[in-house]
């Protein structure tokens, strides 16, 4: 096996958390190998991050749409990805726990997204920033809040043991990164902490209608599979094999697994919620390892 097979496995095996960091690690390495090439060529390579950052001007997003999601996987700097990243980790682990991968996804996309429409009507609607010349977003601190911000919404007393501090609850930690960013608004980079603002607003949202049924992220991953589909029937020839008698077969079996379907997923969503009411009241390490276990299961179809 060579290296790009390798490559291929390992994105192939690795979780969408490893996947969204892995992205984010490979665009600022783009980024500065943009840079370097410029430098020894004496070009100007600044394009490379002016066609992915998300701009304040409307005109301009309209010229490049892709921007809205594109500038959340872009960073300024190692230390700037480096926060970023250690966030999304700690509560991307935390959220795969109760919720999907393709969860995960929305939640960052989503975030990106409200993170930039923030962004770009604070820019163009207070009074503050009227005399701002050429501004650009940059950077994944929406997205991370989003899922932050999510999880907590859906286990706030969820306990995390921070170094010198001990356990503290998940909606503090929440809470405080919010606080952070209404605070710093005035001191500089107010753009960037009114974006995060925005992820954090979605993230809560986006938690409280999944409570409801409502799934405001779905039209994400329904996107991206279709994406997927679409260019893997490409890569594949076109074949269509019709036998009617077992197609109708299929069809009739089809309908009794979805019917038996419903209801043990009816049955474990009656569990999960027991299990999460009982987080609520006395904490995550009040559960059995087979309430942990089932908990984690079924997070996965959630």
């Amino acid at each position: 096996m060579d290296w790009q097979q390798q490559l291929k496995y390992r994105y192939a095996t690795a979780t969408m958390l490893e996947k969204l960091i892995a992205i984010n690690v490979v665009m600022l390495i783009l980024m500065y190998l943009s840079r370097t090439i410029g430098f020894l060529m004496q070009i100007n390579t600044d394009f490379f991050v002016e066609w992915l950052v998300f701009p304040k001007e409307i005109g301009e997003f309209i010229i490049k749409p892709w921007t809205i999601i594109t500038y959340a996987f872009m960073h300024s700097g190692f230390f700037h990805i480096l926060f970023n990243m250690i966030i999304l980790y700690f509560s991307g682990q935390i959220f795969l726990t109760f919720f999907s991968p393709k969860r995960l996804l929305n939640y960052y996309i989503l975030g990106a997204i409200s993170g930039a429409l923030i962004y770009m009507l604070s820019y163009n609607l207070f009074p503050a920033f009227s005399s701002v010349g050429e501004s650009y977003l940059i950077g994944a601190s929406a997205s991370v809040m989003a899922v932050l911000v999510g999880i907590a919404t859906q286990v706030p007393n969820y306990s995390v043991r921070l170094i010198l501090i001990g356990n503290v609850k998940l909606w503090w930690i929440a809470v405080f990164f919010v606080g952070l960013d209404v605070a710093q608004i005035p001191l500089g980079n107010a753009g960037g902490h009114l974006a995060h603002i925005g992820g954090a607003l979605i993230g809560y949202t986006y938690t409280q209608q999944l409570t409801k049924g409502n799934d405001i992220g779905r039209f994400v991953t329904t996107s991206f599979d279709y994406l997927s589909d679409l260019m893997s029937s490409k890569s594949k020839p076109k074949m269509k094999t019709v036998y009617k008698n077992k197609a109708k077969k299929a069809k009739s079996n089809a309908k009794k697994k979805s019917s038996t379907s419903t209801v043990n997923r009816t049955e474990k969503q009656k569990r999960v919620d027991e299990i999460l009411d009982k987080i609520s009241k006395s904490g995550y390490d009040s559960l059995t390892k087979e309430e942990k276990d089932f908990l984690f299961d079924a997070g996965k179809d959630i």
